[in-house]
């Protein structure tokens, strides 16, 4: 039988997408923590058009989301709830251009996030999650 995912393996690949996205969320949170700090942040948010108060939630988000990534609380909720806010990043470093090197920052690592995030929702939570969010059950449609 030609199968579209494999397996035995499917889990695994969600759960390394998992771990690396939670880190990836958390060494975000503590960029804002300890190198630009969060009143810089919040001036960083003014600066590009968004209300400098987001800062603080944007913080909270990442570091929580983060760490139930990381852990296997609920990964497909988070990683959609962390959508918006990636989507908002990537809003903010579209006009800089494709590489991320570039001044400001490209668009395409917070983009690929984005699509990183969306996979995660449609794989699941992957091999050793502490708490795992309802199964995605696809339509027949979806199965073919």
């Amino acid at each position: 039988m030609n199968r579209p995912i494999e397996i035995s393996t499917a889990a695994y690949g969600a759960t390394l997408l998992r771990l690396s996205m939670g880190t990836m969320w958390i060494a975000h949170a503590l960029l804002k923590l300890l190198v630009f700090t969060l009143p810089g942040t919040a001036q960083f948010f003014d600066s590009v058009g968004f209300p400098g108060f987001l800062a603080y939630p944007v913080f909270v988000a990442e570091l929580i989301g983060g760490l139930m990534l990381v852990l296997g609380l609920y990964a497909r909720q988070v990683a959609l709830a962390l959508l918006p806010v990636m989507l908002a990043a990537t809003s903010v470093h579209l006009g800089n251009g494709w590489v991320f090197t570039s001044a400001g920052g490209g668009w395409e690592y917070p983009a690929f996030l984005c699509v990183a995030s969306v996979v995660q929702w449609l794989l699941g939570d992957g091999a050793w999650a502490l708490r795992r969010s309802e199964k995605f059950v696809p339509t027949p449609a979806l199965a073919a």
